[in-house]
């Protein structure tokens, strides 16, 4: 009789209802579980388990896995109880193998993290900004579908905050399932996709999907709704899932493509891009109202790899949700990031506003103070990079001295270590969190175009290009604060050049590399300059809108802006580990602030351009290299600062140092085995760690021997050993060889 007994109690548990795939996740994760210990345990494979917890589609367990994994579930349900409901004995319908049921709040009752955060549709996301954005909450299926149709609340429902225009998100991930096309939104929200055609897709997405986000400032524009069209889409509407080698080059499909013809028909535009990875899509505007929608193609690399990890391979509700969360804060992806840098600045400062109303009634475009207008400028001859038009009577082939071109580059800079740092153990890097970020952060630059003075006073206070000599400021002794410190200069790079090299003569710089020159105790007389009195701190916006994306996804990868130094540096540990796709995230944010400023000063890219011509870049208002220059003038700066003080305090000095990264010498290989803490306060002015943008975090530790050997190795007594500190690995290509 047992084993009749057995047998029922099997088919029962082989049928039993389990939770959602997010609650399978949730408990999982709640109690520091992997997917491979998982796997071990019910004796499947890793695969297996990632596939119950799928948000797509997820597959169901069977026969004796299903009752264990039932009884797994069951168990971590009683130990961690969703967060709106506090830990009780495991209701009846918990119990015996009839599966896992979710809990649901009382009626009426909702979490504080949900009441705070507006999110009353679900709680337990509202207290858990990981999640990503809110779930969607499901109504009555469609009598025409076999999918429930999914649904935000209602515009009178919407949580604080919340465009009803854009109530589904700023964008969806395309797919094909079971034979039908949906949409996968921000949230674990699901659409059907009625179009049969690209240009149909793009008329569903305007009309009925209720997809974009609110524009970032007064005088600004909405967003555009995104949609990423997976592999299975692209074969549904008649696109190649991979470019070819020749399409690949050009970035676009050929004009002759059926889906491009089927645009035209439809009376829809392509921008001068054309059909590529960020294709965009519209009709010319008619008053306020747009009618622009963007497509992103992963298979067409337009999520690169160095940003955005394998985001292109992820799952389509996992991708919705880590393009989600950029886009919600940090904005919707307008194409690369370097791209969606550029874009952010513009966003938060729109060229032109509406004017006041004349004596009719009538508004006007006018210019937006504070921007950089809706026409480009040139830049100061000295500011044009190789190739510029301004240069075009130059003799050819002529190489541009200091005293002709402004050189505002990040450090590369590496000397030979001293007999005494020999003697140490260990080489510590440490990096400065978005560096670049933090050297935009309250700087003054110019708006407008620049004027030539000749032997101008030195103002700080004037973003411009100075003609000035500094070959005559002496490291060894060198004003710090207020009083005069003696320093041993040979173990110190200069902080007026990228190599650290001593300048010769004069030479072009940014108005902050001038200002440190006259802080560290020396007069400047500058030659000449070209100097912008139409300035303001345009980047504020943009350093601020980026801080909060990084500092907040940092947080819910377990990093928080105030733990002690000790707990941050374990914080640090393994961090991407917690949430790849949040990591995934944090890269791209960074990403977006480097690439952003790297537009500022965006070379040529084929097109058949020739020196002397101009090009598309050029065209934009937002080619600004004085901006990119003083940018990376103020981060060198502040990154020498640092050291300085470091070096007066301590005696130490700096081993190589590469872009934000330094390296140190130490008994120890832990960063707080060199930085000068007392009672938990670092030296004011110095390095410190934490996670706010322009402190430093553990980049990574080699013995002493091994930059040693790397050195001999390859005959180079002062090869940057901050390119390969993070994990020691050092191959011939990297010299050359």
């Amino acid at each position: 009789m047992s084993e009749l007994f057995d047998a029922v109690d099997a088919l029962v548990a082989s049928r039993s209802p389990l939770p959602s795939a997010e609650e399978r996740k949730r408990l999982r994760v709640a109690h520091g579980l992997t997917l491979d210990e998982v796997a071990t345990a019910l004796k499947v494979r890793r695969a297996t388990v990632s596939g119950w917890e799928s948000i797509k589609k997820p597959t169901e367990p069977r026969g004796p896995e299903r009752e264990a994994y039932a009884r797994l579930l069951r168990q971590l349900a009683e130990l961690y109880p969703t967060p709106e409901e506090p830990a009780a004995p495991v209701p009846a319908a918990f119990s015996g193998a009839s599966g896992l049921a979710e809990v649901q709040p009382p009626p009426g009752q909702v979490s504080e993290a949900a009441a705070a955060s507006g999110d009353t549709e679900n709680p337990s996301v509202a207290a858990n900004p990981a999640a990503g954005l809110p779930a969607a909450r499901t109504v009555s299926p469609s009598p025409t579908s076999r999918r429930p149709a999914v649904r935000k609340a209602p515009p009178a429902g919407t949580p604080a905050g919340t465009d009803p225009r854009f109530e589904n998100g700023p964008l969806a991930v395309v797919d094909v399932e079971d034979g039908k096309v949906v949409a996968y939104c921000t949230g674990g929200l699901v659409l059907d996709v009625p179009a049969k055609s690209i240009p149909a897709l793009v008329d569903w997405t305007l009309r009925e999907a209720k997809l974009g986000a609110p524009k970032l400032s007064g005088p600004g524009k909405d967003a555009d709704p995104l949609l990423v069209l997976t592999e299975a889409a692209l074969e549904r509407y008649g696109l190649p899932v991979t470019l070819t080698e020749e399409e690949r080059l050009a970035g676009r499909l050929p004009e002759g493509h059926k889906v491009i013809k089927q645009l035209a028909r439809a009376e829809w535009k392509l921008t001068k891009r054309g059909f590529g990875p960020w294709a965009r899509i519209y009709r010319p505007a008619t008053g306020s109202e747009r009618a622009c929608v963007q497509l992103c193609i992963p298979s067409w690399n337009a999520l690169d790899t160095r940003h955005w990890g394998d985001a292109g391979q992820l799952p389509p509700a996992e991708l919705a949700r880590v393009l989600g969360v950029y886009a919600s804060r940090v904005m919707t992806p307008r194409g690369s990031t370097a791209v969606t840098g550029l874009e952010l600045m513009t966003a938060l400062h729109p060229p032109t506003r509406a004017s006041a109303p004349d004596a009719d009634g009538k508004r006007y475009s006018e210019h937006n103070p504070g921007s950089l207008g809706k026409d480009p400028i040139d830049p100061a001859p000295c500011e044009a990079p190789d190739g510029h038009p301004l240069l075009k009577n130059q003799p050819r082939f002529h190489v541009r001295g200091p005293a002709e071109k402004l050189f505002e580059e990040a450090y590369d800079w590496a000397r030979s270590m001293t007999d005494a740092e020999c003697m140490l153990r260990h080489l510590v890097g440490i990096d400065v969190n978005m560096a670049f970020a933090a050297g935009a952060n309250g700087l003054n630059v110019g708006l407008g175009e620049a004027t030539h003075v000749k032997a101008p006073a030195f103002d700080p206070k004037l973003p411009g290009s100075w003609l000035v000599d500094l070959s005559h400021v002496d490291l060894t002794r060198v004003k710090v604060g207020k009083e005069w410190v003696e320093l041993d200069g040979s173990l110190l790079p200069s902080p007026f050049t990228p190599k650290g090299e001593r300048p010769e003569g004069p030479a072009w710089y940014a108005t902050p590399t001038v200002a440190y020159a006259a802080e560290l105790g020396y007069e400047v007389r500058p030659i000449e300059a070209w100097v912008r009195y139409e300035n303001g701190r345009y980047l504020d916006g943009w350093y601020n809108r980026l801080r909060d994306a990084y500092l907040s996804t940092m947080a819910d990868l377990g990093v928080d802006a105030d733990l002690s130094p000790e707990d941050f540096l374990a914080a640090m540990d393994g961090y991407k580990a917690r949430d790849p796709e949040l990591a995934i995230v944090v890269s791209a944010v960074k990403a977006t602030v480097k690439g952003g400023l790297g537009k500022l000063r965006e070379r040529p890219r084929g097109e058949g351009w020739r020196p002397g011509e101009p090009w598309r870049a050029l065209s934009r208002p937002t080619w600004r290299p004085d901006i990119r220059a003083a940018v990376i003038s103020r981060t060198r700066i502040n990154l020498h600062r640092k050291i300085v003080k470091h070096a007066a305090f301590t005696g130490q000095y700096p081993v190589a140092i590469l872009s934000d990264c330094v390296v140190y010498a130490a008994n120890g290989p832990s960063p707080l085995d060199f930085l000068p803490y007392r009672e938990g306060k670092p030296l004011p002015g110095g390095f410190k760690l934490g996670i706010n943008p322009g402190l430093v975090k553990h980049e990574g530790t080699q013995p002493v021997l091994w930059g040693e050997e790397v050195r001999e190795r390859f005959n180079a007594p002062e090869l940057n050993l901050a390119r390969y500190i993070k994990d020691g690995t050092v191959t011939d290509a990297d010299n050359g060889e």
